[in-house]
């Protein structure tokens, strides 16, 4: 993980490696590193106080100069502030020669400040610029109010108390109160604006960090309003967020753009405690933890990061750690919270949470179905009484439960949790929430909301029946205000923005007057003049998208008021004309000297004109060589009426008056376009801009048009001015806007960074040179708040601006003449009959046409119509012609076949028609795909409305009608199973059994492991040869030494299986013993039995009992009582599904009757074809099947259908094409309904008609058979017919019963299935109201489901307590039972020593005596050692720990006060074997002894440790007794609620039993309703309980007689035992002569120890054995290399022997050579002295060779001698030539 640490003010950021800390050491980190801060900001304040003495006040009060006080820039590299301070100081004196102003700076900041010091708000705060040497006054401009709010400011709404909230506006802070309205400004210290504004959380001080150049922090105290503390250096240009933390000891500022510092401030000492760079890019926001205050967290663009104070070695320092999204995309984080564990809640773009830990998102958190918390980011996270609250830019507000965020974990590998709020609160439309403070009102939770489209609100989050609706405070712009206009008659002005509003405000007042929105934002405003609108009551408005608006504004009171009208406000608008002349937002507004023309600019490049006095009739428009900015009609002093435009890129144009044509003229012209119009042009161009690209800024220029040339285009011109004025410091800040007084006294101009320039102008010269003297004063923001808009008031008292930091502010013009108090706009009066008059209908697509597009479109719309009219004479003729030609082709047909023309006759040439067809086809094909999209598009939508509406049922109503009544049956409409019957969720109270349940369940699990752990049998012992060796045949020794341990061994088994025998023997003993119940022993069932009839015998506990207890199986929470919904929900579901089986079994039953009944019906009008008139019977008629029956048809269609529902909708588009799309919709509705429905009754009998065609084809064919024969029947024949009659009439009898018989059968089978399913409605009615009581008791658990969970947690913690405890005792009991066996084996085993000593010894043995005391002998014995050396250590310290150990008695316990004995020595006729094994006896007594005292012990510590697990267990058992009793309460407080709750349950009259004096009462509330299910278990009980008395009875008796002959063999057993036991001591006594113990003569079968040490003897044995051969062959080894040695070293000798001789040789031939030599040289010669050099070397390395070889030989002669490696000559002279 990247880690950041802040070392100290002015270190840069540095990445490094965070310390890993176990949770202890987190604790004591944090402690210590608290204390590392509070010494550090202790020994801020002693440096201070060391430094110079404390700085005196006087008067109470201390005024120091802000430049007096300004601090060098921190920039050191201690971790203390201690060592930066120092650094500064350091610093501050390396500065050149300081002035006197400075080094009194120094000196002051050393001072300590006092608590009571504050700074002189007047001489910090910043005033105008005015020239120097004029008389302009610094109050030229007073603010009196401000109407604006910057709501897109991060933090700008702050509470200071319950009725005074304080923001930011530009360049000063206001404080208003709520209540009464009234304002208070604080003025920005630098003059460069505010940056942001904390409070302190005792609300006692407030901060204001503001922007410039290393800008302050300025403390404020409250109320006083009175700087308290400065901090200096935090930042370069600016702050973008403060925070103190919890206690308000500590601040922490971050800066903005470019460094986004990160500071922690010692606000109250003025001093910075630790500094870093925060991170690279914009930083929203900084915070204290709430629960540590050594953990800040930051956010800011596509970033989050934690920090942390750490103290390290080089001192207290901050990392930072940057958190990582992972698989998640990076966001901008706005809004966060810090968890009291340290966790990290923050909301995202997309508007889902991300819960962070350890710098990485541990879950991501979103809604059901995957849908996002907020439609948009989430701009603030808080934690307010244990819930979470998030604000999103959406406009709503959601509760959220804190255990549930918290706990929160992902269960996929998406990352996501699905949760839902608890509460939510929808502001408003078109509201977004940007911050959110809550209001300190005592019984109310109500919070001020800042939202960023303009408005404050009240929001009150109590959640409750009596919740207030959210209450709009205040309204404003949001964004830039784009236009001002001020009213030439009153103290009115009128506002828009981009915010599709128009706003009137009464300045004068300081009261917003009304508001009017629309769809589009406005862009330009102009105040109507009062040669148009005489009382100033109209105002014209252009938006952004071309269209302009008149509005009315009047005062509704002078309205005649009707009964029961709202509040009447003190004005309104009303919207008198709507046009729209551009396409592009309108950017100008332009009234005529005269009135008579209003002319419109705007960004299209185009100037719209119209004639004002017919109702604004367009004249017509011209093109412009740019977007519009500015339109200025000459004034009353210019000759001509002319009009300037001012165009965005450097155009300045002028145009005569247009010229007015009648109606008449304009009728044929096809545009609005002038052509004709003579237009000046001015191209600027300066000197300045031509040096620097483009740039004119800086300068006020004078201009003139130049003299028209048409050969020129107007693009090509440039142009400059005559005369300039240079303006100071606007080189960087342009002026944006420009007016003038009424006088012309004044001119005011809006600056691009927000301030206010006035210049006093000179009437009577008024050329540029006379502009110098200027009043100057930053007003807006200086980064963003550029003045869009400045005006003066009808009479100069008054100035009005308007900024891009959607603030207005108004001043007062300062005057000789006091304003009057109170002052008030008038408000126009409404015209007469304006109530009545009908609002225009206004232009709200953007998309309409223009007034020049309508026109063209007119013309166009004219010109089409022609050519349609033209087209339609030509299919009329084409019609004619047609007609013809059908005449002709049925002439044809006419005609005999011989002399008809066949088809292709016509065909005046084949491949046309073959040509017809491919472009058909053609077409088609296009068609296809130019609709494939919209046909994909449609098929979606179907299938989304499918998916939304059909998709969720399982089977739509359908009502079958009975065919001879009125009666009907429909089925039910029946959805897919509830959510209810598919989740179950768990609980916390289903994970807790009861107590008789765990011990039942644990009990036959504890009793086996006990069983397991007695039961061990210890393993027998291993061999002692090692396993997996390689096979070798085994030695002698090897042989004996196993057959003495298989010996061994069979005697220990055999003395083990008798152990274990008696073992076994004396367990089934205690196992028999135990099982024996007590005296007083009461059987657990009959206990259990005894208690519940003593609790519920002879009681009936009602639910609504005080003292009810609610048993554990019957305990209901949230989780079961879905579940029981679920299961309610699937029951009446399945019931409902069956239901409509059988519905849907009788529809088709019907479609079956009904075709039956058309076959039998046709099969009766065949017969009546046959008979007379008169023997006809009347014909059934055939059902119907009804549209309802068959609902399923309603979405099938074929092409017919859709023929059909194509005429329907161009019928009803030739009807009216107004309403072509409502229509369309009705008519396709309808006449797709009706033509389905009877498409499916045609289907519904296309199959019977089919199985009758052939009979009555047949028929037809008998009957033309009949009219061709009309002869007289003979006699036979008439036989037939009269047979055939009578047949034909039995038939039609038949047929017709038949028809009536399945009528009613299928109206029974209607009427008995109607009867069924009411009886069922009863039942889905009762459960319908069984499911609004479940649901409402599921709501009500859920509310008490989280605090029953808290107590759940907490019983079920103490019971797992309680039970782990439990576990320790039982586990203590059990290890102490273990460690008593052990000492009693340990006992039986001395026991069974002494015995086997005793019998070892014999009888008559005179040394008995002897032998026992030394077996007694208590002696003190050393530890054994558990490293053992070599054999030779171990025997020596054995010899030390045998001459050590002390031997002598205890005279004490030895029994002999007189005697002293030597044990060490056996005495003489004593048998030695008896004295070294009572030796042996002695040590194995002293180990056991040793092993009783060890087990004693720690028998001892389990007794303390189960004692003090005892208290302990009584502890948590109390605590689990309160907790329960706590859980009981909130059971029985849950149960009460659900019985508050109203049941709806059905009874009849004979139900009701409760009657009084044979009547019913009328107060039925103390009555129990009581089923008949339970009465009759009741009465059946109690002849259970008579059973059980009678039975209990003879039982008691029978176990009486049982008890008395159970006593009496209880005693013939005694004596039988007593017998017995007499027996064997006297067969004990004849055989052994006296009574011994059996168990111990049985283990004393073999000497265990004695056998194992014979064994290791043997080993041991063997051992040494090899060891031996070994080194004797390693002797041998080594007694060879010494001979070899040896004659190596006689070969040297000879060789040094050899060498002496030939030095002695040579010897002598040197003394002969220096006799013989003469005396003819008188020196030595050069080569022999470098000859006898060598020789005498040589001769020296012989020697020390011979004196080595002779210290070897030495050497060599010893034992164990070293052999030194022989010496060799060095290299370098060995290399050498000899020179002999």
């Amino acid at each position: 993980m990247l880690t950041e640490e802040m070392k100290e003010p002015g270190d840069q950021d540095t990445d490094g490696r965070r310390l890993d800390r176990s949770k202890s050491d987190g604790k004591q980190s944090q402690g210590s590193l608290k204390a590392a801060l509070r010494s550090a900001v202790r020994e801020d304040n002693k440096v201070l106080e060391d430094a110079t003495d404390e700085t005196y006040i006087e008067g109470g009060e201390s005024h120091l100069e802000d430049d007096d006080y300004d601090m060098e820039h921190l920039e050191g590299s201690s971790s203390s502030f201690q060592d930066d301070y120092m650094g500064n100081i350091g610093d501050s004196q390396n500065m050149g020669a300081p002035t006197p102003a400075s080094e009194e700076a120094e000196e002051k900041v050393k001072k300590k400040i006092s608590e009571n010091f504050f700074y002189d708000y007047t001489e910090l705060v910043s005033m105008p610029f005015v020239t120097p040497d004029s008389n302009i006054p610094l109050d030229l401009l007073t603010l009196v109010h401000s109407f604006g709010y910057d709501c897109r400011k991060r933090a700008n709404l702050q509470l200071l108390d319950s009725n005074t909230v304080t923001y930011i506006a530009g360049n000063q802070l206001i404080l208003l109160n709520l209540k009464t309205k009234e304002q208070m400004y604080l003025r920005s210290i630098s003059g460069r604006g505010i940056g942001v504004i904390g409070v302190h959380p005792d609300k006692t001080y407030f901060t204001v960090a503001e922007k410039g150049v290393f800008p302050k922090i300025i403390i404020y105290e409250y109320p006083s309003l009175r700087p308290y503390r400065i901090l200096h250096d935090g930042t370069e240009l600016g702050y973008a967020y403060v925070d103190f933390n919890y206690n308000g000891t500590l601040l922490a500022s971050v800066g903005s753009n470019p460094d986004y510092t990160l500071t922690i401030w010692n606000w109250k000492e003025e001093q910075p405690i630790l500094r870093t760079k925060a991170f690279s890019q914009e930083v929203f926001k900084v915070t204290f933890n709430p629960e540590d205050d050594e953990q800040l967290t930051t956010s800011g663009s596509g970033h989050i990061k934690f920090w942390e104070m750490a103290l390290t070695f080089t001192g207290l320092k901050l990392q930072g750690s940057l958190g990582r999204f992972g698989k998640t995309a990076t966001t901008d984080i706005e809004g966060y919270m810090e968890l009291p564990d340290g966790k990290v809640l923050s909301g995202s773009e997309w508007g889902n949470m991300l819960l962070w830990e350890g710098g990485l998102i541990k879950v991501e958190l979103c809604r059901a179905a995957r849908k996002s918390c907020h439609q948009g980011p989430i701009n603030q996270i808080m934690l307010d009484e244990g819930e979470v609250i998030t604000i999103g830019a959406d406009g709503c507000i959601r509760i959220w439960d804190f255990e549930t965020v918290d706990t929160a974990d992902s269960i996929d590998d998406t990352g996501l949790l699905e949760i839902e709020p608890i509460n939510e609160l929808q502001v408003g439309k078109n509201v977004k929430l940007f911050s959110m403070i809550k209001m300190k009102e005592i019984g109310s939770n109500f919070w001020l909301a800042q939202d960023a489209s303009g408005a404050i609100w009240k929001l009150d989050l109590s959640f409750s029946n009596i919740t207030q609706d959210p209450d709009c405070l205040f309204s404003f712009h949001s964004g830039a205000v784009e236009a001002l206009a001020v009213s030439p008659l009153t103290y009115l002005m009128a506002t828009t923005a981009l915010d599709c509003s128009v706003r009137i405000y009464d300045f004068a007042s300081k009261t917003p007057l009304a508001q009017m929105k629309f769809k589009q934002g406005g862009t330009a405003l102009a105040w109507v003049p009062r040669l148009v609108s005489y009382t100033g009551a109209q105002i014209i408005v252009g938006f952004e998208d071309g269209v302009v608006r008149i509005l009315e504004l009047y005062d509704p009171k002078g309205l005649t008021v009707f009964a029961g009208r709202k509040k009447i406000s003190d004005a309104d608008i009303n919207l008198r004309q709507v046009f729209k002349p551009h396409t592009a937002r309108v950017t100008a507004l332009a009234y005529e000297r005269d009135g008579e023309i209003l002319a419109t600019g705007s960004k299209d490049q185009t100037v719209f004109f119209f004639e004002v006095e017919k109702d604004y009739k367009p004249i017509g428009y011209i093109t412009t060589p740019g977007p519009v900015r500015q339109l200025i009609w000459s004034s009353n002093s210019h000759p001509d009426s002319t009009l300037l435009i001012i165009c965005e890129n450097g155009y300045v144009l002028e145009t005569p008056f247009p010229t007015i044509k009648e109606e008449e003229e304009n009728r044929d012209v096809v545009s609005y376009e002038i052509k004709d119009m003579h237009i000046k042009c001015f191209h600027f161009s300066s000197v300045k801009s031509k040096i620097l690209g483009g740039y004119d800024a800086g300068f006020l220029y004078h201009c003139e048009f130049p003299l028209s040339d048409k050969s020129s285009a107007i693009t090509k011109k440039k142009d400059e001015p005559f005369d300039f004025r240079l303006l100071e410091d606007t080189e960087d800040n342009p002026i944006q806007t420009i007016t003038f007084s009424i006088h012309q006294d004044m001119m005011f101009c809006g600056m691009q960074n927000g301030a206010i320039r006035v210049y006093i102008l000179n009437q009577d010269n008024p050329s540029l040179m006379n502009i110098e003297d200027y009043w100057h004063f930053n007003i807006h923001d200086n980064n963003y708040g550029c003045i869009k808009g400045i005006s003066t008031s009808f009479d100069d008292r008054f100035l009005v601006t308007t900024g891009a930091d959607s603030n207005i502010f108004v001043f007062t013009i300062f005057s000789e003449f006091e304003l009057k108090k109170d002052i008030r706009a008038k408000v126009p009066s409404p015209r007469f009959g304006i109530e009545t008059e009908p609002i225009p209908e206004d232009i709200e697509d953007p998309k309409a046409y223009s007034i020049e597009n309508a026109r063209r479109k007119r013309e166009h719309d004219k010109l089409m119509k022609e050519v349609e009219e033209i087209k339609a004479g030509k299919r009329e003729k084409l019609k004619a012609l047609r007609n013809e030609f059908w005449k002709l082709l049925e002439m044809n047909q006419g005609l005999p076949k011989h002399m008809q023309f066949k088809q292709t006759d016509f065909d005046i040439d084949s491949k046309i028609r073959a040509e017809i067809g491919r472009k058909t086809a053609f077409k088609i094909q296009q068609v296809e795909k130019e609709l494939a999209w919209e046909k994909e598009k449609h098929q979606l939508g179907l299938m989304k409305l499918q998916n939304r509406f059909r998709e969720s049922l399982e089977s739509d109503t359908i009502v079958v009608h009975a065919i001879q009544s009125d009666h009907k049956i429909s089925s039910y409409r029946l959805v897919k199973p509830s959510k209810y019957s598919k989740s179950k969720r768990t609980s916390l109270s289903d994970r807790r059994t009861s107590k008789m349940e765990r011990f039942e369940k644990e009990g036959a699990g504890r009793k086996d492991s006990q069983k397991d752990t007695d039961g061990r049998i210890s393993v027998e012992e291993e061999s002692i040869i090692e396993k997996g060796k390689k096979f070798r045949p085994k030695t002698l020794s090897e042989i004996i030494v196993e057959n003495q341990i298989e010996k061994t061994r069979k005697l220990i088994l055999k003395a083990e299986r008798a152990q274990l025998k008696i073992q076994q023997r004396k367990k089934e003993w205690e196992d028999l013993y135990k099982s024996k119940p007590q005296d007083d022993f009461e059987d657990p069932k009959d206990v259990q039995a005894i208690k519940e009839a003593q609790l519920y015998m002879g009681d009936f506990n009602l639910k609504t009992a005080s003292d009810y207890k609610i048993p554990e199986h019957m305990r209901i929470n949230a989780a079961k009582k879905e579940e029981e919904l679920g299961h309610l929900d699937s029951v009446a579901h399945s019931k409902k599904k069956n239901m409509n089986k059988c519905i849907l079994s009788l529809r088709d039953l019907k479609v079956a009757v009904i075709e039956e009944i058309q076959c039998l019906v046709q099969e009766l009008k065949d017969i009546q074809s046959t008979l007379h008139v008169s023997k006809h019977i009347p014909i059934p008629q055939v059902p119907q099947i009804h549209p309802e029956e068959v609902p399923e048809k309603r979405f099938q269609y074929d092409e017919e259908t859709l023929l059909n529902f194509k005429r329907q909708q161009m019928k009803i588009q030739d009807e009216t094409s107004s309403q072509l799309e409502q229509g369309g919709s009705a008519g396709s509705g309808g006449g797709f309904l009706r033509l389905s429905s009877r498409k499916d009754g045609d289907l519904t009998t296309r199959d019977s008609l089919s199985r009758s065609s052939k009979a009555s084809a047949f028929c037809v064919d008998t009957a033309k058979l009949l009219e061709f024969e009309k002869a007289d029947p003979i006699d036979i024949e008439l036989e037939i017919m009269k047979r055939d009659e009578i047949k034909y009439l039995y038939m039609q009898q038949y047929l017709t019963n038949r028809i009536k018989e399945l009528i009613v059968t299928f109206d029974a089978e209607l009427r008995v299935l109607r009867h069924q399913k009411l009886k069922l409605d009863t039942q889905m009615k009762l459960s319908d109201l069984h499911h609004v009581t479940l649901f409402q008791e599921m709501l009500l658990l859920k509310n008490f489901e989280k605090q029953e969970n808290v107590l759940q947690e907490r019983v079920n913690s103490l019971d797992k307590e309680e039970q782990d405890m439990q576990w320790k005792i039982n586990e203590t009991l059990k290890e102490m039972e273990e460690k008593k066996n052990e000492i009693a084996k340990l006992q039986d085993q001395e026991k069974a020593l002494y015995a086997g000593f005793q019998a070892a010894l014999g009888e008559n043995n005179k040394f008995a005596n002897f032998l026992m005391k030394v077996l007694k002998k208590r002696i003190k014995r050393v530890k054994k050692k558990e490293v053992e050396g070599d054999a030779e250590e171990d025997e020596d310290s054995d010899e030390s720990s045998e001459e050590e150990s002390s031997l002598e008695s205890d005279e004490d316990e030895s029994g002999s006060d007189d005697e002293v004995f030597d044990d060490s020595i056996c005495p003489t006729n004593c048998d030695v074997g008896l004295f070294e094994l009572a030796l042996q006896l002695r040590e194995k007594r002293l180990d056991i002894e040793e092993a009783l005292v060890e087990e004693k012990k720690i028998i001892d510590n389990l007794k303390k440790e189960h004692d003090t697990l005892s208290k302990k267990v009584k502890v948590v058992a109390t605590n689990l007794n309160v907790a329960e009793e706590a859980l009981e309460a909130y059971q029985r407080e849950k149960q009460q609620r659900l019985n508050e709750l109203l049941v709806v349950i059905p009874l009849k009259l004979h139900q009701v039993e409760h009657v009084v004096f044979g009547e019913i009462p009328n107060d039925l509330s103390g009555t129990l309703v009581f089923s008949n299910h339970s009465l009759g278990r009741l009465q059946e009980r109690i002849i259970q309980l008579h059973e059980e008395n009678s039975k209990q009875q003879k039982l008691n008796k029978e176990c009486r007689e049982r008890r008395k002959q159970l006593i009496r063999e209880k005693r013939e057993m005694a004596k039988t035992i007593s017998k017995m036991e007499e027996t064997v001591h006297q067969l004990m006594v004849s055989k052994f002569g006296r009574v011994i113990d059996l168990e111990a003569l049985q283990t004393l079968s073999v000497n265990t120890t004695l056998e194992e040490l014979k064994i290791k003897k043997l080993r041991k044995e063997l051992t040494n054995a090899k060891e031996m051969k070994m080194w004797e062959e390693k002797i041998a080894q080594v007694r060879w290399e010494l001979m070899m040695k040896t004659k190596e070293h006689t070969k040297k000798l000879h060789q040094m022997n050899d060498l002496c001789i030939e030095k002695k040789k040579l010897d002598s031939r040197l003394n002969t050579l220096q006799n013989q030599q003469g005396n003819a040289f008188q020196g030595p010669r050069k080569a022999d002295i470098v000859a006898r050099e060598k020789v005498t070397e040589l001769i020296q390395l012989q020697a020390e060779r011979i004196l080595a070889l002779k210290e070897e030989i030495a050497l060599l002669r010893k034992k164990g001698g070293l052999i030194l490696p022989p010496i060799q000559p060095p290299q370098e002279k060995e290399m050498k030539p000899m020179g002999l």
